[in-house]
């Protein structure tokens, strides 16, 4: 979204990308306690992360669990931080409620359904391109084609629709969404994945998706008792100067890591001079969980069929049996 010009005031070209990080501290401020040089640790950062070297301020600084890797730890605080906040802080998840979310096979679609299962009698309906099914069936208890008429489907299941619906997606699954709520449901605008992925948008069919947006109509939500919030961890942490509040969150989600109930899933890891190849990755909906740019890694040769390669339809070509010296730019997860 940074890259492609869809956050409000990025910082003036050249600039770093990148909100989160893991490595080993090299120096501290006079004032920092709590933490030493040689601690493994993960971090956000107001940009800047995709580099070598990244300084941020301490209260955005988390040491990282023993048994969890450098790189699961570079996939952790955005997406579960992201899921928590809209499932347990916003929404009022609960017992036996119904939760449905967009991108199922993503960082924060992962989370989400993870973060879910740790409360009983939780059912969640989940899309996703149709080639990541078979990879992630078992983590939603519903699962469709992001191509399909998912509300029917939903509707077809529950009747009365679902109690919160996640929506990274904008456009018109905005009237989808608040279609399928319950009374007293929650409908959460957390991102615009269709303004970035997928097949390349001209400014009128972005201004038109974020039209359906602008349409939803306020005393239609108070004669059906529905909910209509948004989130944004960026915003949240750097501009509303909220990072005590997901020092606590991270707390919890730390002791759910520990106690193995959740576990963040890395798609794959990357050289830092194969940012564009990752990136396209993302683009054609490919990933399933977090890519990981590795500053150690040194970059992987393009091969005929590598896996970044992606047929006109935006989806993955066949797998790449025995293709050992590419293993690690496939996905993690079999």
């Amino acid at each position: 979204m940074v890259r492609q010009g869809n956050i409000d005031n990025p910082p003036k070209t050249p600039l770093v990308p990148g909100f989160e990080c893991s490595g080993i501290i090299e120096a501290l401020g006079d004032s920092v306690a709590g933490f030493e040089i040689g601690d493994r640790v993960m971090a956000f950062v107001n940009y800047n992360a995709w580099a070598e070297v990244v300084c941020t301020p301490v209260e955005f600084v988390y040491k990282i669990p023993d048994d969890m890797s450098f790189s699961e730890a570079a996939a952790f605080p955005m997406n579960f931080v992201t899921a928590y906040m809209m499932l347990f802080e916003v929404a009022n998840l609960r017992e036996g409620m119904s939760v449905l979310v967009h991108s199922a096979g993503g960082g924060v679609g992962q989370a989400v359904a993870q973060l879910c299962s740790t409360i009983p009698s939780v059912t969640v309906f989940g899309t996703a391109s149709s080639f990541k099914h078979e990879a992630i069936k078992d983590s939603v208890t519903h699962l469709f084609d992001r191509n399909a008429d998912y509300v029917q489907e939903v509707k077809r299941i529950s009747a009365e629709g679902v109690d919160i619906v996640l929506d990274c997606l904008c456009g018109e699954n905005t009237g989808k969404g608040l279609s399928l709520l319950k009374p007293l449901g929650t409908y959460i605008l957390y991102g615009s994945s269709n303004m970035v992925t997928g097949e390349t948008k001209s400014f009128f069919s972005f201004a038109k998706s974020w039209w359906q947006v602008e349409k939803v109509n306020p005393i239609k939500l108070y004669e059906e008792n529905k909910v209509i919030a948004g989130f944004s961890l960026l915003n949240l942490l750097f501009k509303q100067g909220r990072s005590g509040l997901i020092k606590g969150i991270m707390d919890k989600l730390i002791t759910l890591y520990n106690e193995k109930k959740i576990k963040p899933l890395v798609d794959s890891l990357w050289a830092l001079e194969e940012v564009k190849e990752a990136m396209q990755r993302i683009h054609d909906r490919g990933n399933i969980g977090k890519l990981i740019l590795d500053v150690e890694k040194a970059p992987t040769p393009l091969m005929a069929n590598d896996s970044t390669e992606t047929s006109e339809a935006g989806e993955e070509e066949e797998d790449h049996e025995g293709d050992n010296e590419n293993k690690e730019r496939m996905p993690f997860i079999q």
